[in-house]
């Protein structure tokens, strides 16, 4: 019988090209993996008010696409954006938003849905504003009465329109003692401004899923400043190479399409005996009353 002698230097030239092997089936799935990830960099009032936890099953589900959520301000939901660390956005702070995409962070905006913004403050109301017409003249008060307001301070498309308000009611506000600051989310916002018994500005739709143990009321809404609306943005393509533009828009289709919009538009009727949000799909933003 003829005996071979094993030879060292073909045996490690075998092993290395099967570590090869093994090693770029490894990459090969982990970026067909990285290729189904889609990073959706939202406001954190989508994650706290539960509508994303009904959408992105569905989502996953249809296009076999896995999100990873990241629930953060708008504003800085928009900085992932523009430094190519997210694939799509969903976001409410226009101005923002609009030079957003005048700097070509984004290839398309499109409006989703809209809710609206409340004052939301103690039972006992310090200030005397339950029932007030207008958010500016309600801030006003709030401040002559020197009643303790918190504030976001995050950046957030809340804390955006809390700004406007507090510039159009012509109040100087930074650096007063009634004027304190959590740098939260809006649901961990709520919950500092119950504990300490403050007033605050809150979307209706996380207000009215965390309501039940905050022990605050609705003291002022309806008025136009505070209409708050919510668009998708596409990441461009040719700004970040490596960004999941495939995935990113297919997100953004399905946020737009008939079925979800049919979805948003009962989302929070069985629970809380009305929606969180309003559906505007196809829609301008002209068509809300702006």
């Amino acid at each position: 019988m003829l005996k071979f002698k094993r030879n060292p230097f073909l045996t490690g030239i075998a092993l290395a090209a099967a570590a090869l092997v093994i090693a770029a089936g490894i990459t090969t799935a982990e970026a067909a993996k990285a290729q189904k990830a889609v990073i959706l960099a939202t406001t954190t009032s989508t994650q706290d008010s539960g509508l994303l936890d009904t959408l992105i099953p569905m989502f996953e589900k249809k296009t076999g696409y896995f999100v990873k959520t990241i629930a953060v301000g708008s504003g800085q939901a928009m900085a992932m954006g523009a430094k190519g660390e997210a694939d799509v956005l969903l976001v409410h702070s226009p101005a923002a938003e609009k030079k957003f995409m005048a700097d070509g962070n984004g290839v398309e905006r499109r409006l989703v849905m809209h809710n609206d913004f409340i004052i939301v403050g103690p039972p006992s109301d310090p200030a005397k504003i339950k029932g007030m017409k207008k958010a500016t003249e309600a801030f006003k008060k709030i401040a002559a009465a020197g009643s303790i307001f918190m504030s976001r301070g995050d950046k957030s498309g809340t804390h955006a329109k809390e700004m406007d308000i507090w510039k159009t009611a012509g109040v100087k506000y930074e650096g007063e003692k009634w004027y304190q600051q959590t740098g939260l989310g809006m649901g961990q916002t709520l919950a500092v401004a119950a504990e300490k018994k403050t007033y605050t500005l809150a979307d209706r739709g996380t207000y009215l899923a965390l309501k039940k143990g905050l022990g605050l009321d609705i003291l002022v809404e309806g008025d136009g400043i505070l209409l708050n609306i919510y668009h998708v943005i596409e990441v461009n393509p040719k700004k970040w190479t490596k960004a999941n533009f495939a995935g990113g828009k297919a997100f953004a289709d399905f946020m737009v399409s008939k079925d979800v919009q049919a979805v948003i538009k009962t989302f929070g009727v069985e629970k809380f005996g009305s929606p969180l949000f309003f559906p505007d799909a196809g829609k301008k933003v002209e068509d809300l009353g702006l």
